[in-house]
């Protein structure tokens, strides 16, 4: 994998990285030249992203957390920098997802999501800003969200509001912390290729194809694709934007429709 960004002694902590979007990003970075902090609830996951990363010839570290205990997560951030030296990136990849009518979401479901997506990643942020603070540097932090965080979508409640939830306070900390010389972004993929997301949200081959049809662009998006895009907000290119959010869905949010063929219908006449 190559990289027109170049972060090379630069490290960077991404959360959920032991697959899907985390471990594409993890590896970009590591293309990049950036020693790279993965972590997540899953040791034999993070392993095997590590390994990878090795065999590219990055620097790579395993550190398995829970993003919803603020202790290990200011543990995480201590161990990062003991090993690696001054922070510079964080990647805000953690996430928990199921559709499930909000009239028939429990309160234990709505909590997991909510406490994953938005108090994890504002535990990480925190505990990241304070590094950096004390490190008397500047740096980057990009959370992983989704459209729908503005435009809602039946079934997921609890994912729309963590996430619009993770949008508002990217946006509120980007004033606060820029005078410190750091930056937040967020990137919102549309439906993408992981094994995770085909699980938890298009579990069926009916249902993929549905999904699918919501795409004008015709495909989902490749993890590798996402984690481009997210290597540009991290980057030195990106060093005057904060408070955005990149939307990466082949067109899928703005070609809501309710007239005229669907998008599928369209490419299969073409």
């Amino acid at each position: 994998m190559s990289s027109t960004e170049n972060l090379t002694g630069r490290t960077v902590i991404v959360t959920g990285g032991g697959s899907g979007i985390g471990r594409a990003t993890a590896l970009a970075l590591g293309a990049a030249g950036a020693r790279v902090v993965v972590a997540g609830r899953t040791a034999e996951k993070l392993d095997g992203t590590v390994s990878l990363l090795e065999q590219q010839g990055a620097a790579g570290l395993a550190v398995p957390v829970d993003v919803r205990d603020p202790v290990a997560v200011d543990a995480l951030v201590a161990r990062a920098r003991a090993e690696f030296g001054d922070l510079y990136g964080l990647v805000n990849n953690a996430a928990g997802n199921f559709v499930c009518a909000g009239i028939d979401l429990s309160p234990r479901g709505w909590g997991s999501v909510v406490d994953i997506v938005l108090n994890g990643s504002f535990y990480c942020t925190r505990a990241f800003a304070r590094a950096l603070r004390e490190q008397g540097t500047g740096g980057a932090v990009l959370s992983v969200i989704a459209s729908y965080a503005w435009h809602g979508h039946p079934g997921t409640v609890h994912s729309a509001a963590a996430k619009a939830g993770v949008l508002a306070m990217t946006r509120t900390l980007a004033v606060e912390l820029a005078p410190l010389g750091i930056r937040l972004n967020c990137i919102a993929p549309g439906p993408t290729e992981t094994e995770g997301a085909g699980a938890a949200l298009w579990a069926t081959p009916e249902e993929r194809e549905r999904v699918l049809g919501s795409v004008p662009a015709g495909r989902f998006a490749s993890p590798a694709e996402v984690a481009d895009a997210a290597l540009f907000l991290l980057g030195d290119r990106a060093s005057y934007l904060t408070g955005d959010c990149l939307t990466l869905d082949g067109g899928q949010w703005l070609g809501k429709q309710v007239y005229g063929a669907p998008h599928q219908a369209r490419r299969s006449t073409t």
